[in-house]
This record gives structure tokens, C-alpha cells and sequence, in this order.
């Protein structure tokens, strides 16, 4: 089954080189043991656009979705047998890259 763990921030381009560096070895194992999907960071929220096409014609807006203290600052797609394993690998991810993280499973 498939994982969402989405990492939270309250900064942008926050990480330091020693979380860079824990990140990439967290992606290395991720990849070695099979995990691996797709991950990502993300430009600061300040760089969204919102398209609501709901209406006659698409809306476009500027910034968030929402205002928010935090934010998707970037994300794991993640592989596991179950949730407690993609729960074990977010802990070590949240570790990893020094910031809460948030689980959910694919439908």
C-alpha cells in the first residue's frame, strides 16, 4: 500500500546541511529497502497559485489554499506493508529532516 507523508514547516529553505545530509541517507534506505516511491520538496506557499474551476470559467488566485502558521513544506510517496510500518518509516523521516510529519494512505 501506499503512503502520503507529508513534511510540515513553519519556514522556508529552513533545512540545514546536516538535515540535508540525514535526509539523503533516509532516501538512500528508503530506496534500498524498497520504499521508495517519490519525494520532493516544495516551493514556500508564498509561490502557490489556486485554480478553482468549479464555475464558468477557472478563477485563479495568488498564495495558499489557506493561511496557515504551517505548511506542506515537502513530502515522501512511500511504500509499506501496512500503516505500522509506513508509520515507523515517517517517525525516522521525521527525525530525518528535523520536522512533524503527517501519514495517510493512498485510497
Amino acid at each position: 500500500m501506499q503512503y502520503l507523508v507529508s513534511v510540515i514547516d513553519d519556514k522556508t529553505n529552513s533545512a540545514t546541511p546536516d538535515e540535508h545530509a540525514a535526509i539523503d541517507v533516509f532516501n538512500d534506505r528508503l530506496q534500498a529497502e524498497g520504499h521508495w516511491v517519490f519525494a520532493g520538496g516544495l516551493a514556500s506557499p508564498g509561490a502557490a497559485t489556486v485554480i478553482d474551476n468549479r464555475g464558468g470559467e477557472a478563477l485563479l488566485t495568488d498564495g495558499p489554499f489557506v493561511e496557515s502558521k504551517e505548511y506542506l513544506a515537502g513530502f515522501w510517496i512511500i511504500e509499506a506493508a501496512d500503516l505500522d510500518v509506513a508509520l515507523k518509516l515517517a517517525a525516522e523521516g521525521s527525525k530525518a529532516c528535523n520536522r512533524k510529519v503527517e501519514v495517510r494512505p493512498f485510497l
